[in-house]
Formats: structure tokens, C-alpha cells, sequence
């Protein structure tokens, strides 16, 4: 009847709350990588595992559409999961141009939702 609240539930294992919604890819080594999800702290891409090993540092840029533009955001970060067709990427601490970066992207999607929202 009622659900059982354990410590390991997904929100409180996770720092940030994940975004689906933004249109976003990752490059890594030259190669685009669809996003599923993302937070400042980390993100899930669609990608063949086997191209990556566990632990292992990545040099990515994730490209997001901003009011019409494209914003390039590059950072670092390690694998820490793989499974078929998937790859979550850890973060590192972000930097204060990465984390401005982050907030423009979160800014203009909750604004671009206001102004559709007043024109319904």
C-alpha cells in the first residue's frame, strides 16, 4: 500500500536534478553523441560502450541551441557507468564559466517555456 523510503532512492543519490528536455550533443574525440540527460553534475549519451573504458577521462563539448544560437560548453569528466548503448559521464567540479554556461541554457529554457506558456 504504501512505498517503502530507503536512503539509496534516485533523489538522494542525486546532487542535481536531470534534464531531458534541453536539444543537446556531446562531441567527444570529434564524434557526436546524442544526450538523454544532464546536470551540472554529470550526463547519460547514447554510445557504444565498448569505445570507452571505465574510469577513463573525457575531453567533451556539449552543444545546446540557445535563442537561436549554438553554445559550446567544453569540460571534463570520467566514465563511471556503461551498459548496451549507454555511457554516464561524471563530471569534474565545475569551473565558474562552465557552471554561468550551464545556468544561461537552464535560463533560456525556462523562459522559452514562460512565453509558450502566455501564448496558449
Amino acid at each position: 500500500m504504501f512505498a517503502k523510503y530507503t536512503e539509496d532512492s534516485e533523489a538522494s543519490r542525486r546532487a542535481s536534478p536531470r534534464r531531458a528536455a534541453d536539444n543537446c550533443i556531446t562531441m567527444i574525440d570529434g564524434k557526436a553523441y546524442p544526450v538523454h540527460n544532464w546536470s551540472d553534475g554529470g550526463m547519460l549519451i547514447q554510445a557504444d560502450e565498448r569505445m570507452f573504458s571505465m574510469a577513463a577521462p573525457v575531453e567533451l563539448t556539449m552543444k545546446f541551441r540557445v535563442s537561436g544560437n549554438i553554445v559550446d560548453i567544453a569540460h571534463r569528466g570520467r566514465v563511471i557507468r556503461k551498459t548496451r548503448d549507454r555511457l554516464a559521464i561524471q563530471f569534474e567540479p565545475l569551473t565558474r564559466d562552465v557552471a554561468s554556461r550551464f545556468k544561461q541554457v537552464v535560463d533560456d529554457f525556462v523562459t522559452r517555456e514562460f512565453m509558450e506558456s502566455q501564448m496558449a
